[in-house]
């Protein structure tokens, strides 16, 4: 064998080497996205589990808020029955989104912010969704790996081939940011 065709054949092999890694350090990024959201539905579960608690405590003080805590219960059953994580994402952030319209509308029940079972949920509520938000983030960092991963030369290459694809982070709903934007109103 000539020595043109020993280096053509070692560059082949180091070639397919390098193609071998790219397309295992994609795998790798993905399996570690999917692990983060598999965290990410621990706490889901958690906090689906609290929120009919919630929900039926703040019926017995709030019969008026129908229309607040239907749209907390159908946002759970949304998010509940999500098929995909894109579809989880969306559903997650439009049960927070009413969570957050719950919050809001129970600050004219002062009796209620004192029930002893209320104080309970809510606390367990707000342990949920710190624990949720650090989940979030480690989902957040691992999408983020594997889209610069996606992007990036010559990765995006073998990306491309094998259908690989850039990921949606959770995030904020667009409607929500501009209340993030806004300084609190703090009142004594």
């Amino acid at each position: 064998m000539s020595t043109t065709a020993i280096v053509i054949i070692i560059i082949g092999i180091i070639l397919l080497l390098v193609l071998i890694s790219l397309y295992n350090n994609l795998v790798s990024y993905r399996n570690t996205r999917e692990n983060a959201f598999a965290n990410i539905d621990v706490q889901l579960k958690q906090r689906y589990d609290l929120i009919p608690q919630l929900v039926a405590t703040v019926k017995g003080y709030a019969q008026h808020e129908k229309e607040v805590l239907t749209r907390v219960t159908e946002a759970r059953a949304a998010a509940m029955n999500a098929k995909s994580i894109n579809e989880a994402v969306m559903a997650e952030n439009n049960l927070s989104s009413a969570l957050a319209g719950l919050k809001v509308s129970l600050e004219s029940y002062p009796d209620l912010k004192a029930n002893q079972n209320f104080l309970q949920l809510q606390s367990e509520i707000s342990d949920v969704e710190n624990k949720l938000s650090a989940t979030r983030r480690n989902f957040n960092s691992a999408t983020r790996q594997l889209n610069t991963a996606v992007e990036s030369f010559p990765s995006n290459i073998i990306a491309k081939i094998f259908g690989f694809k850039k990921e949606p982070m959770f995030e904020i709903p667009q409607e929500e940011r501009a209340a993030f934007d806004k300084a609190p109103e703090i009142k004594f």
